[in-house]
C-alpha cells in the first residue's frame, strides 16, 4: 500500500449533478446539458426514464432476499468463468495500490443470455445466466429479467443523446456492431462494514468503469464518491447523493477512448459507514467485436487519436483479469 500521508484525501462536499429528462422531446437541448455534465464530472442523473418505482423496489427486495441466504446456498451459484453468478466478499480488488484486501462487498451478476444455439453463445461475455433455485427464491428470476430489459432500454435511450452530444447522428451507436448485441451486465451489490481509507479498507476501491456507461440505482444509503480530477494531490472526493425517482449515470473507459479523452471516465469509490448498503448498477458495453477507435468528430489534424484501436472484448477481458488478479496470488 502506498504511503498515505496525503489522504487525507479530503471529502469536500456533496456534489451537485445535472439532471437529464429522458421525456424531453427536444433531444438537442438534452444533448447540450449532457455534454456539459460529461465535461464537468462524467456523472449525471436521468429522470422520467419509465422504470416504475414498484419494479425498482421489487428488484431491491429480491436482491436483499438473495444476500440474506446462508453462504452455503449462495455458493451454489458461484461466479463462473464468464463472470455470471455470485461473487463473495473481497472477490474484486480495484485499487491495489491503496487497498489491503478486496472490496467489502458481495455481488451477483446477470448478463446477456446467449445459449449454445445463439449466434453469440460462444463469445467470452455471452452465456446462459446462473439462477438461484426458484423454490428458494420464487419470482426472483422473473423480476431480475424484467428489470434488466428496462435498464437496457434506458441506456440505449441515453446513447442516442450521447451521440448528439458528440456531434454524431442520433442513431450512431444503434448498430449491430455497436449496441446491437451489447455486453450488458447487471450486478446486484451488497456492501457492509465501515471503511477506513487510512488503513486501506474500502467498501469498493477507487476505479473507473470499464465500459461505455453505467446506470446506477441505490437504496439511498450514502457511500458513493467521485474524484473529478484524479491527478490533483491530495485527491478531492465528493459524495453523490441518491435522488428519489432518478438514476445516476456515469461514463466508462470505452467512451473516453471513443471521444479521444474529450469525455472523461471519472474515478469513483464507495465508503461504508457501518450500514448495510445495496445497489444495482447496469454496465453497458458495445458488442464483443466492436472496434473502439477515435470517433470521426473527436479528431482533427491538430487533435490526433490518443488511444490505439482495440476490440471491445479484448479491453474488457484485460480489465476483468486485473480486478481479479489477487485471487490467483492467494
Amino acid at each position: 500500500m502506498e504511503n498515505r500521508t496525503e489522504e487525507e484525501v479530503s471529502i469536500i462536499k456533496v456534489s451537485s449533478l445535472t439532471c437529464i429528462d429522458l421525456d424531453n422531446s427536444d433531444l438537442h437541448q438534452s444533448a447540450v446539458l449532457l455534454k456539459q455534465a460529461c465535461l464537468d464530472s462524467g456523472f449525471f442523473y436521468v429522470i422520467n426514464h419509465g422504470i416504475s418505482e414498484e419494479l425498482k423496489e421489487e428488484a431491491f427486495e429480491q436482491s436483499k432476499k438473495f444476500f440474506a441466504l446462508p453462504l452455503e446456498e449462495k455458493m451454489k451459484v458461484l461466479r463462473n468463468e464468464k463472470y455470471r453468478g455470485y461473487a463473495p466478499f473481497h472477490d474484486s480488488l480495484l485499487d491495489p495500490k491503496n487497498q489491503v484486501r478486496g472490496d467489502y462487498k458481495e455481488g451477483f451478476t446477470i448478463g446477456f443470455e446467449g445459449g449454445k444455439d445463439s449466434p453469440h453463445g460462444d463469445k467470452p461475455f455471452h452465456s446462459p445466466n446462473i439462477w438461484p433455485n426458484s423454490d428458494v427464491l420464487p419470482g426472483w428470476r422473473e423480476t431480475m429479467e424484467k428489470y434488466y430489459q428496462e435498464a437496457l432500454r434506458i441506456c440505449k435511450s441515453i446513447a442516442r443523446i450521447m451521440a448528439l452530444a458528440l456531434d454524431l447522428d442520433v442513431d450512431y451507436f444503434n448498430t449491430p456492431e455497436m449496441l446491437g448485441n451489447p455486453i450488458a451486465d447487471m450486478v446486484l451489490f451488497h456492501y457492509e462494514g465501515k471503511s477506513d481509507p487510512s488503513k486501506g479498507i474500502y467498501a469498493c476501491g477507487a476505479h473507473s468503469d470499464f465500459g461505455m456507461m453505467s446506470l446506477l440505482a441505490t437504496d439511498g444509503v450514502m457511500g458513493l464518491q467521485i474524484c473529478k480530477d484524479k491527478d490533483v494531490k491530495p485527491q478531492k472526493w465528493e459524495y453523490i447523493p441518491s435522488i428519489k425517482g432518478a438514476y445516476i449515470v456515469n461514463l466508462g473507459d470505452l467512451l473516453e477512448r471513443w471521444s479521444n479523452g474529450y469525455f472523461k471516465s471519472t474515478l469513483h469509490r464507495v465508503l461504508g459507514n457501518g450500514q448495510d448498503r445495496y445497489s444495482i448498477p447496469f454496465f453497458l458495453k458495445p458488442s464483443h467485436d466492436c472496434i473502439i477507435e477515435c470517433l470521426p468528430t473527436c479528431q482533427s489534424e491538430n487533435n490526433l487519436p490518443k488511444y490505439p484501436a482495440i476490440k471491445c472484448s479484448t479491453y474488457i477481458s484485460q480489465r476483468y483479469k486485473a480486478a481479479h488478479a489477487h485471487l490467483k496470488q492467494t
